[in-house]
């Protein structure tokens, strides 16, 4: 196997790592099986720390393909909890205000679900991976900054309502969606859109292009494998 002429690699990220973690764990795994060779690696897409799932990972060479590999449809699970909003619309923060949900209905959940199908505008979250003058917005939010970001064109192929329990202010959604796409600032805007609010509490993305769940790696189940096969650690000869 020769990871410098390149190498495209899914892994399955754990919740609570960073994308850039996992990117750091992986290039070190490889460096340390090559005998100190360094080795360029890069991801085709984000993950937030408080989400898991399928994150394709490139090397050497291969990492002339992200441009292009980031271009594939991705699909998420994610779990909404209506009623209240954090500022990261997730659980990176504790909730910040809280909604009145007695007026949800699942025919209601069902109705606004569709209306955010198709290419829709969105705004992506203040704690986010997006760029404000040269510096991250999650930089700047973190210190208390107001951060103004503006709406992006993305497109929601479908959204599948997966289960709906409105006594427990809980709905699951299935979302299949272009690249760019945030889920929390789609939770968002749903909260909104049923006259609430609403913030994640678990999210998957289960696929990226054509790399599923099952052909990942897990960051062990990696570390084994380069242990099990044999390593190049030169360029082929032209």
């Amino acid at each position: 196997m020769n990871f410098l002429t390149g190498q495209t690699l899914a892994f399955d990220k754990p919740l609570g790592l960073t994308s850039f973690a996992l990117v750091a764990k992986v290039r070190w795994l490889l460096t340390r099986r090559m005998d100190g060779r360094k080795i360029k690696v890069g991801h085709a897409g984000t993950l937030d720390p408080l989400a898991t799932g399928v994150m394709v990972l490139c090397t050497g060479r291969a990492t002339k393909q992200i441009a292009q590999l980031q271009e594939g449809t991705k699909e998420y699970t994610a779990t909404l909890r209506l009623g209240a909003t954090t500022p990261s619309f997730d659980l990176e923060h504790p909730i910040d205000a809280t909604y009145p949900t007695a007026h949800i209905t699942e025919e209601a959940v069902r109705r606004v679900l569709q209306d955010f199908t198709g290419d829709i505008m969105q705004v992506p979250p203040g704690f986010s991976a997006c760029k404000v003058d040269g510096r991250r917005a999650y930089d700047l939010a973190r210190k208390g900054k107001e951060v103004q970001l503006e709406a992006k064109p993305v497109r929601i192929d479908s959204i599948e309502l997966t289960d709906c329990r409105l006594d427990e202010q809980r709905i699951d959604i299935h979302v299949t969606c272009s690249k760019g796409t945030y889920i929390r600032a789609l939770a968002r805007d749903i909260g909104r859109a049923l006259g609430s609010g609403a913030h994640l509490t678990a999210l998957r993305r289960t696929r990226v292009g054509n790399f599923r769940e099952a052909d990942c790696f897990t960051p062990e189940g990696f570390a084994q494998w380069l242990q099990e096969i044999d390593v190049e650690t030169e360029l082929p000869r032209q």
